[in-house]
């Protein structure tokens, strides 16, 4: 098929996303990232995504002394002693065949090799989050299938400990020991926490370096050894440590940079790998030393609040454009992150709402257009940012499913070079971004923010390539043929064409 002759509506696309593999839908596919990083003598989780008919059966070979893989569930544990850099050689099986990849297991010093993926309460819940929702969520993202496309971690957001103002009668939020309380909405975190990792699912908690969340709930001032030795008591896997109530004494960088680098430095001297995600909204150019910290750093301002509430989504991805000279910043072990992935069923907030005084109107589903959709889960892969969910998982229809587990676009967000996409080509809003993968290929977006249908074109001299190379559009998950010189693509308003350039074979 020649491209001039692709006619991408929004309607095409829906079907386009649907369309992919289903005849092979029975075979086993092995997703997610090939590569995974620990820190030795932690605990290790990690459970296999694979898709395909059910019972699979797993299989690993090479796994490094002191794991052991559940061959029924897929879930590896254990603890690996020493640092080592293991290749292992996946299978999964089925009825209907088998599957192979290589994975490579990193016991060292660096966690989040590859961009985390997984789900925030936040954009649903607000802070009126409970333990019957989080597992109401992961137990969607099992049933999903989304678990099975590399989707881990189940983020509890602000509304889990106890509540100091607003209240009229405030309990303590502290025990005698000064350890922090959870409230009535969570009865037991550590039966949570295992709820969740017999399922091969990650647990991720949020806290604040101020004395008050932004929800005006404890937060961790003074407290920062002792709440991070909770966490890890708990059975937390994450962090989200969010500035709300901090203050800094002035605002030089150094007082920037002061609650993170303190909680960043507790986190890497406990017993437990806990993935650490700085949210200070980009503040003091956070991505030149994010990762000095933590693992992922907020670029932005949240992603679904503005002028007009969560109908100020769109705007703000368009904005998201803007950070694309902080890619040199980010690679593994850090990542830039422009927010949550707003897809599915989420809350409709109101205009200029702003914590703790903020109520769910009703739910609706994420106000963009199909094609914004795309650019939407498009832009976030080739950054390379976080693809953290904050839809309604037991809600989520076809077409959001689509998106949300398109292996090859996930592959582009988790290659493990880790390089974030740069923008080669702007005019009068097109543009072209190209990533680099570690198969030596390219993946390319072909971006419309204009209000018309436009052509778009790819130009080697661009993407520093020359002669003749096949593309592949990986939304489609098809082969497109051979090009030379440049790839022209007719692109929908607000949308995108997503390929993958490689050189062709003579």
């Amino acid at each position: 098929m020649k491209i001039g002759a692709i006619c991408r509506t929004s309607a095409v696309l829906i079907l386009w996303a649907m369309f992919p593999a289903l005849a092979d839908s029975a075979k086993p596919r092995i997703n997610g990232p090939s590569i995974y990083g620990a820190r030795p003598n932690h605990p290790f989780l990690y459970r296999i995504p694979a898709t395909g008919q059910r019972p699979l059966r797993f299989f690993a070979s090479g796994l490094p002394q002191g794991l052991k893989l559940d061959r029924a569930t897929g879930i590896i544990t254990g603890a690996v002693k020493s640092p080592v850099s293991a290749t292992v050689n996946l299978k999964a099986t089925n009825s209907a065949g088998t599957c192979e990849r290589n994975f490579r297991i990193v016991i060292g010093d660096q966690l989040a090799l590859t961009p985390p993926m997984g789900w925030s309460t936040w954009y649903l819940l607000q802070s009126k989050v409970s333990d019957h929702d989080v597992r109401a969520q992961a137990d969607g993202m099992i049933s999903s299938g989304l678990i099975d496309h590399g989707y881990s971690y189940i983020n509890i957001d602000d509304g889990w400990s106890v509540k100091l103002e607003g209240v009229a009668e405030a309990a303590s939020p502290r025990d005698a020991r000064g350890n922090l309380k959870c409230n009535e909405r969570f009865p037991d975190m550590k039966a949570l926490t295992d709820y969740l990792h017999k399922r091969g699912l990650k647990a991720g908690i949020y806290s604040s370096p101020g004395p008050l969340t932004c929800g005006r709930a404890a937060g961790s001032y003074r407290h920062e050894q002792q709440d991070a030795r909770q966490f890890a008591d708990w059975g937390f896997d994450l962090l989200k440590y969010d500035q709300c109530s901090y203050r800094r004494k002035d605002n030089s960088l150094a007082e920037f940079q002061k609650p993170y680098r303190l909680m960043g430095g507790i986190l890497a001297g406990l017993d437990r790998d806990i993935v650490f995600n700085l949210c200070q909204y980009g503040n003091a150019e956070v991505w030149k030393w994010g990762r000095e910290a933590g693992h992922f750093w907020r670029t932005s301002g949240d992603l679904g609040w503005g002028p007009k509430g969560i109908y100020t989504l769109w705007d703000n991805i368009v904005k998201t454009f803007e950070q694309g000279d902080h890619g040199k910043f980010a690679g593994p072990g850090g990542w830039n992150d422009p927010d949550n992935v707003m897809m599915g069923y989420i809350a409709d907030i109101p205009k200029d709402a702003r914590p703790p005084n903020v109520k769910i109107l009703r739910l609706i589903p994420a106000p963009l257009t199909p094609d914004e959709q795309y650019t939407h889960m498009t832009l976030w892969s080739i950054l390379a940012a976080p693809l953290i969910l904050s839809g309604d998982l037991t809600k989520l229809d076809g077409f959001t499913l689509s998106l949300l587990t398109n292996d090859e676009v996930i592959e582009v967000n988790q290659d493990p070079l880790g390089k974030q996409a740069t923008r080669v080509f702007e005019s009068g809003g097109l543009s072209v971004w190209v990533k680099d993968l570690e198969d030596g290929s390219k993946a390319v977006g072909l971006f419309n923010l204009g209000d018309i249908e436009k052509n778009v074109t790819a130009r080697w001299a661009d993407l520093a390539i020359f002669g003749k190379h096949a593309v592949r559009d990986l939304w489609r998950q098809e082969d497109l043929g051979r090009f030379e010189n440049e790839f022209p693509a007719r692109v929908a308003p607000h949308g995108v064409v997503l390929v993958k350039i490689r050189a062709a074979a003579e």
